[in-house]
């Protein structure tokens, strides 16, 4: 699978997001994306507890783990790469959780405007 170049909403080096538990889309703890990742998983959140209800409601459960794909299930507080679409659901719902911008791949910018996202940034 080919990944897009790996830079983050800044136009610099994408960042980390999260290795305990793995994500990316690649499983490389990053928020890389390619042709192969349909839901465009971009968005390096800290996820809440409001959002992994609203999430479960919207038919994916976060926090149910699935052994067969290595995953572990979320708890708030995880460090997760979430779909851009889905942030952004979460969002006009009242329940977006933070954002860490330095590890938010920039193809989420497609999706979301950088204003909108800054308002849910960690700080840097």
């Amino acid at each position: 699978m080919q990944a897009f170049e790996s830079t983050n909403v800044f136009g610099e080096p994408l960042q980390t997001c999260g290795m305990d538990p793995v994500t990316g889309f690649f499983r490389d703890g990053c928020c890389n994306t390619g042709h192969a990742d349909g839901g465009m998983h971009t968005v390096c959140a800290i996820v809440t507890e409001a959002f992994l209800e609203f999430s479960k409601r919207q038919g994916n459960d976060l926090t149910a783990a699935v052994p067969l794909a290595d995953f572990p299930g979320l708890e708030p507080g995880d460090q997760w790469c979430l779909c851009a679409g889905r942030w952004l659901e979460a969002y006009k719902a009242g329940v977006a959780p933070l954002v860490n911008l330095e590890a938010t791949h920039e193809e989420t910018l497609a999706v979301i405007s950088l204003d909108i996202l800054a308002d849910y940034a960690v700080p840097r």
